[in-house]
This record gives C-alpha cells, sequence and structure tokens, in this order.
C-alpha cells in the first residue's frame, strides 16, 4: 500500500513509501548526513536510491545536481513522486536503470560524490527464500554484489572524488580490500551501536578516488543506553536533522 510520510521527523521534505518494498532506514538517513560535501563539489550520485530518501535529505545540505539509480520501476517512480511532491525536480532527478549499465563515456569520471545504501546481505543468507523478491533485491546481493557497487563507483568518480557507503560492520574488512582495489582510499568511519554494551552492527565509511593514506575514525555513535533512553548523541542527531 502506498502512503506519504516524514522522513525521520523533517518537517519539510514527505516521501512516497509502499509496503511492498523495503522502507527507507536510520541507515540511509544517517548516511546522508555522514558524507562529506565540499563547496566544489557540483554532481552528486546516489546508487540504488531505493524511493529517494537520499537524494531528498541531501537536498536540505546543498543546492548542487543530485541523480539517484535504481534498478525497481516502481520504487523509481516512488522517488520521481516524492522528487516531484517537493518539488525539487530542478534539482534531483531518477534513472531507473541497473547501476551496472548506468556506466558510460557519459557518466566515466563525472561526479564528485557517490553514496549507495547497498544490499547488506550475501546470496547464502538465512533470511534469503522468506522475502519477496522487491525486499530481496534490497536486501540481498541478488542484482548486484559489494564488490560491483564499489567497482561501478570508482569508474564514476572523479579524481578526488568521494564515495561513502553504509554496511554492516562484519564486513568492514572486505569493504577495505575492495576500495582499495579499486583505488578508493579509506578517508573515515564511523562505528554504529546500538547500545554500548553490544557491538557494533553498522559502520559509515567514506572513501577518496585516488586519495593518499590516512584514515579518521570517528567518534562512535552510540543510539541507545542501556536503560532503552536515547543517549544524548541520537538525540542531538535527531533535532539536527529536523532543523
Amino acid at each position: 500500500m502506498e502512503v506519504l510520510n516524514d522522513i525521520l521527523g523533517y518537517p519539510n521534505r514527505k516521501i512516497y513509501q509502499d509496503d511492498t518494498f523495503f522502507s527507507f532506514s536510520l541507515d540511509s538517513v544517517m548516511l546522508a548526513n555522514f558524507v562529506t560535501i565540499r563547496l566544489r563539489d557540483k554532481n552528486i550520485l546516489d546508487l540504488g536510491t531505493g524511493n529517494g530518501v537520499i537524494p531528498l535529505i541531501l537536498s536540505l545540505r546543498t543546492t548542487k545536481t543530485i541523480v539517484g539509480v535504481e534498478i525497481q520501476e516502481k520504487l523509481a517512480t516512488l522517488a520521481s513522486k516524492s522528487i516531484n511532491y517537493n518539488h525539487l525536480e530542478n534539482q534531483i532527478s531518477i534513472m531507473c536503470v541497473d547501476m551496472l549499465k548506468y556506466v558510460s563515456p557519459n557518466t566515466v569520471e563525472k561526479f564528485d560524490i557517490i553514496t549507495c545504501n547497498p544490499p547488506y546481505f550475501k546470496l547464502n543468507s538465512k533470511n534469503f527464500f522468506n522475502e519477496s523478491k522487491e525486499k530481496m533485491i534490497a536486501r540481498h546481493e541478488v542484482s548486484i554484489t559489494l564488490e560491483g557497487v564499489i567497482k561501478t563507483a570508482s569508474k564514476l568518480l572523479k579524481n578526488n572524488g568521494t564515495f561513502a557507503m553504509v554496511h554492516r560492520t562484519e564486513r568492514l574488512l572486505e569493504i577495505f580490500d575492495l576500495f582499495r582495489k579499486y583505488k578508493i582510499e579509506p578517508k573515515r568511519i564511523q562505528f554504529v551501536y546500538e547500545k554500548e554494551s553490544k557491538p557494533s552492527t553498522l559502520v559509515l565509511i567514506e572513501g577518496t578516488h585516488n586519495g593518499n593514506s590516512g584514515l579518521k575514525v570517528e567518534a562512535p555513535f552510540i543510539m541507545y543506553h542501556e536503560d532503552g533512553s536515547l543517549t544524548d548523541m541520537y538525540q542531538k542527531f535527531l533535532v539536527e536533522v529536523r532543523k
């Protein structure tokens, strides 16, 4: 069923969602706020944009051109509908295409910033067969692998361009290896924890295409205290995104 929702309390951004598909999550909101945007950056790309939540949030941080690429036609349609509802069609465009096929002479080395919240799980995940086709594509490496995402980003990034993604912490070493394989030097990471007593499950990571070595580890993002109440960091984050 299609519904129109707020984006985590943003008072000036609405998004269309359909419960048939994988709805946007806090992961995407955090990524859109984590990625570095420099004054000189002009062209931004979100790979696997889903219903367009990352471009919608990025439009609050910059006036530069943003493109979202999404393989699933229904999600691309929802994203376009949200873009039009928020009157952002002059800044954001949505392309319904496989990201692998988006690579062309017109797009190679075009983008200053690329973001991606990719499928987290390999095809041998236990829950693979318990989901709809649409949700499998969003959560599992059905249409593209982690390596495919990073290889694609490398081709589309300008020299010294920025690639930022969110992923499962358990795959961090694999991510580092693939970043360097495709000449994206890891520059910033931030570990996300549900509670301080639990292991990190998510990590935000940012790299520079053909960048110099030197990694900055940001302060950990801890969401909840042991009693389930929000941490000051999480409360501040929710306040900041609502401004």
